[in-house]
């Protein structure tokens, strides 16, 4: 086996609760690069489910059940995915009087760690939703060749036409993480009304994303903000269900007309 080989590397994991895990990454740097300086052009929040949550009860047995936290896209910081793992990880071996103790502990350290109020519930493994599918049409299968190699914002077009109201969505966005430099894949929904967007631009914008480094959120506010700008929807929705990786999934909802996200599951989550 080669010496530089990451096969066989040992991840320590902590034995003990330990909040001081959890990495914030400020919003601020990644906005600014995007031209977004004071008030934000959109609203939503950063839905992450995890399924690896576990802990011990007042008798020292193992509890399981699944996260969902709720962080606010008006909150200063985003959390580093692999350091939330190592922390969720951290309560394995504590101890808690029941559901809701872990819960509010959870609570108070994201809400913390992001700089502000995070939503988080904690489901038994009865009560997970089933698997389902993004609204609309797939654009997936429309013929283009693809030749751009970076985030080309350029790509997008509308066309000429009546005000449509409608839902597109693909299963091709993949982006790196600008930590790891690991693949991130995932789906994405547009949902939009105005001038109909060229599906096929859309979707030779989308494979662009394919070698950009970026963190799910910022990639998602960046695809706002572009077919704002270049196909100037009188409303816009962009919300992204990235695959799970570490037993977590992330999936930034960004829109200017609605409030909330389903947190639905799809099929590679």
């Amino acid at each position: 086996m080669s010496a530089k080989s990451h096969l066989g590397k040992k991840t320590s994991y902590p034995v003990s609760y330990s909040p001081g895990l959890l990495q914030p990454i400020p919003r601020e740097e990644n906005r600014l690069i995007l031209g977004i300086f004071a008030e934000l052009p959109f609203h939503g929040d950063d839905i992450w489910n995890a399924y690896e949550l576990t802990w011990l009860d007042g008798r020292g047995r193992p509890r399981v059940a699944t996260a969902e936290f709720h962080v606010p896209a008006t909150s200063p910081n985003i959390i580093e995915s692999k350091s939330m793992k190592l922390y969720l990880n951290s309560h394995a071996m504590t101890g808690y009087a029941d559901l809701e103790d872990v819960r509010a502990v959870i609570a108070n350290d994201l809400s913390q760690s992001a700089a502000g109020p995070v939503t988080v519930s904690l489901n038994q493994l009865s009560e997970n939703a089933v698997l389902s599918e993004l609204p609309g049409v797939c654009i997936d299968d429309n013929e283009i060749d693809c030749e751009s190699v970076d985030v080309d914002p350029g790509l997008l077009t509308s066309i000429d036409g009546d005000a449509v109201e409608e839902e597109l969505h693909s299963h091709l966005l993949r982006c790196l993480c600008p930590v790891t430099d690991q693949p991130d894949m995932g789906s994405l929904l547009i949902r939009y009304k105005g001038q109909p967007i060229d599906r096929s631009s859309l979707l030779r914008y989308i494979v662009s994303y394919r070698n950009h480094n970026d963190f799910h959120e910022s990639c998602v506010e960046r695809i706002f903000l572009d077919i704002q700008k270049r196909c100037e929807p009188d409303a816009l929705t962009v919300y992204a269900r990235y695959n799970r990786r570490g037993g977590i999934d992330i999936n930034p909802f960004r829109s200017d007309f609605e409030s909330t996200a389903e947190n639905t599951r799809l099929v590679r989550q």
